[in-house]
């Protein structure tokens, strides 16, 4: 006559099955929630170092108001001769977050000088609104490679125009106090 063991097993057996699906889908989604934070992390670490190349450019080529010109290779940011004291206008000459790679040089036309950098990934990024101002191009992106950081020479001699005019009045702000570290002064 059969006992109630077989019976049993077949349950347990069946209960270690969907244990078992239950935590691979649990796994699926955790790994794809960190895919995106990861990716996301990725595209604030290209816009950061993206603006660094930016304002690297833009120090070069305004170090030296008689003769302004952009550099002719990522040396020049990291070690600028041109001064008895070498000025360093890049700390490190970062490769691109999103493919490890170095960054793809923008060259103006006529100096062939370094005029910006982009990434040469293809893929969609996921920020396409709240852009800063100066990156405010890179709204509706189709891929990261339309993320352009340039330097535009023409706006620095617009906005060297423009200071000769009186400045805006400036207000100092104390220093925060310990107890106002995360509050930000107006």
């Amino acid at each position: 006559m059969p006992t109630g063991k077989p019976a049993q097993s077949g349950f347990t057996y069946l209960f270690v099955l969907m244990l078992i699906a239950l935590i691979g889908m649990g796994l699926a989604a955790a790994g794809t929630l960190w895919h995106t934070e990861s990716r996301r992390e990725r595209e604030a670490d290209l816009l950061f170092i993206g603006d660094q190349y930016r304002q690297a450019i833009r120090s070069y080529y305004e170090l030296d108001p008689a003769q302004p010109r952009l550099p002719q290779s990522l040396d020049d940011l990291l070690e600028d001769n041109r001064r008895p004291n070498v000025v360093r206008h890049l700390r490190r000459a970062w490769r691109d977050p999103l493919t490890g790679r170095p960054f793809v040089l923008i060259r103006e036309p006529d100096t062939q000088g370094i005029a910006g950098v982009y990434s040469p990934a293809s893929g969609h990024p996921f920020k396409n609104a709240g852009f800063a101002a100066k990156d405010e191009a890179f709204k509706d992106a189709k891929s990261y490679a339309e993320w352009r950081f340039v330097f535009s020479p023409a706006s620095a001699v617009a906005a060297a125009g423009t200071s000769l005019q009186k400045p805006p009045e400036s207000r100092v702000t104390p220093a925060p106090r310990a107890g106002n570290a995360g509050r930000r002064l107006e």
